[in-house]
């Protein structure tokens, strides 16, 4: 298996345990997590902390780079700290440290990543290297024992993408969106709503109480063979009803609108994909990662069209299914648990596909397009 320019192989696997520290900081939350991994699989989560800027982000509606940076500056050594002490342990029981090094906001996994440069330098451990989006697929397996493969729908606030897992280091995209995540229309329609931020949660709260059928909202790619979302269309659309809305009751409709819209369309692309899927594979199981997969009707949405085409449906505790820590510190151990370890001069990505051979040869977004996307 090609490991990358990030990796090297120590030329040996490990058959202890595995103790490993996790450091997140690729957006708005400074997580730090100690995980203990056995060599049959089994996940143990020591510690794990998260502080939350939601605070300092709220008045601006959305997360501000530079204060996120700042943020993760000033908080890190003690969220470290406090995992460490929740954890029991001290520095010298640890096998190995493993940072977030992209995808994110740039500035902020820099924190993290230098923070774990200097401990595995300072402590003489090996340093781990860990894609954000390969820290969500193998979240799961925090909960309970998770056999690969398995087919993961991967939905969060800046991704959205089905893809088949068969381990750490090894994915392929099925899937992708072509504009806009799930959890970002969630989020700019919750803010013409004018709900605030986090806006997904406020919108699902708000959902709750509305009927959607009021709402025609637009169907994006149908028709389309692939298993490809979009979903700038409804987001537009929702954001000019949202301006128009009069009443309490006229915003819950539209919030259950959307919420089901976007269930909808997560439902449709994932049928396509487990039908796919299941032509290659006799074990089935889908997984649901990210953070809208804490969102009770996407959950369950999904659910349904997983026991339709006969795949067991798993989603990650509710814990871990946000930004956290944990599940870096296990995908770092999964990777040294095989002997891979990154070199102590890796840089921090903006952007970092899973699945990269599909990313150079079938690249979502083509040569010439405008944008911060491009």
């Amino acid at each position: 298996m090609n490991l990358g320019a990030d990796y090297s192989s120590e030329g040996s696997r490990a058959t202890g345990p595995l103790t490993v520290l996790g450091l997140e900081t690729s957006c708005d939350e400074t997580a730090a997590s100690v995980v203990r991994l056995t060599p049959d699989g089994t996940a143990t989560v020591l510690s794990s902390v998260v502080h939350s800027q939601i605070d300092d982000h709220a008045a601006y509606g959305g997360v501000v780079p530079e204060i996120a940076a700042r943020s993760h500056v000033e908080m890190i050594d003690g969220v470290v700290r406090r995992a460490m002490d929740e954890a029991g342990l001290g520095y010298e029981a640890l096998d190995g440290v493993a940072a977030t090094a992209g995808p994110g906001l740039v500035g902020g996994v820099m924190v993290g990543l230098s923070f774990g440069k200097a401990v595995a330098l300072a402590r003489d451990l090996p340093l781990i290297a860990v894609n954000h989006l390969e820290g969500h697929a193998v979240s799961a397996r925090l909960g309970e024992p998770v056999a690969y493969p398995f087919l993961l729908l991967l939905v969060s606030g800046g991704h959205c993408q089905l893809l088949e897992v068969r381990g750490v280091g090894d994915m392929t995209r099925l899937g992708t969106t072509i504009d806009d995540a799930a959890g970002e229309a969630f989020d700019k329609i919750a803010k013409a709503l004018g709900l605030g931020y986090p806006g997904g949660p406020a919108l699902e709260k708000l959902a709750a109480t509305g009927d959607g059928a009021r709402f025609d909202l637009p169907r994006s790619l149908l028709g389309r063979k692939d298993c490809d979302f979009s979903f700038s269309g409804l987001k537009t659309a929702a954001s000019r009803l949202a301006h128009a809305c009069e009443t309490d009751r006229d915003r819950a409709d539209l919030a259950d609108a959307v919420q089901t819209a976007i269930a909808r369309q997560l439902s449709d692309r994932s049928d396509r994909a487990m039908k796919a899927y299941a032509g290659r594979h006799d074990h089935r199981l889908f997984v649901v990662a990210g953070g809208v997969a804490a969102n009770r009707t996407v959950r369950s949405t999904l659910e349904a069209t997983a026991a339709k085409n006969g795949f067991a449906f798993l989603a990650p505790p509710m814990a871990y299914c946000t930004d956290n820590a944990a599940m870096i510190a296990l995908a770092g151990a999964e990777r040294l648990q095989k002997g891979w370890v990154s070199d102590i001069d890796v840089a921090a990505r903006p952007r970092w596909p899973l699945d990269e051979q599909s990313a150079r040869t079938d690249p979502t977004h083509k040569p010439g397009r405008k944008g911060a996307k491009a």
